[in-house]
């Protein structure tokens, strides 16, 4: 596992951080009006117009998440991208399951 369990958990102690990842796991049913394939991860403005939240605030979640290693970032231009982990979710799921 890439990542400290202790910080995924942090990650995942706030619910808009929990709702990004749930958003995520179906792309095309909550960011089907974003302009570029989903292939290439969500657009940090599509969080912004999804939940509301100012520019600077989603900013600090997706940090959070990908400082968990919950995340991954593709940087094209300007413009940055976010994907989920899915190998370091599947290790954290798996190493919660066998410890607790």
């Amino acid at each position: 596992m890439t990542t400290d369990k202790t910080e995924i958990l942090k990650a995942l102690a706030h619910p808009v951080r929990v709702s990004f990842l749930e958003w995520m796991r179906t792309p095309e049913e909550h960011f089907c009006n974003q302009a570029h394939p989903l292939e290439m991860g969500i657009c940090a403005n599509q969080f912004e117009k999804k939940c509301g939240l100012s520019q600077s605030t989603v900013s600090a979640h997706l940090a959070t998440l990908e400082k968990a290693g919950l995340l991954k970032t593709n940087r094209v231009g300007q413009w940055a991208f976010y994907s989920r982990d899915e190998e370091n979710i599947a290790s954290f799921l798996n190493e919660l399951k066998s410890t607790l």
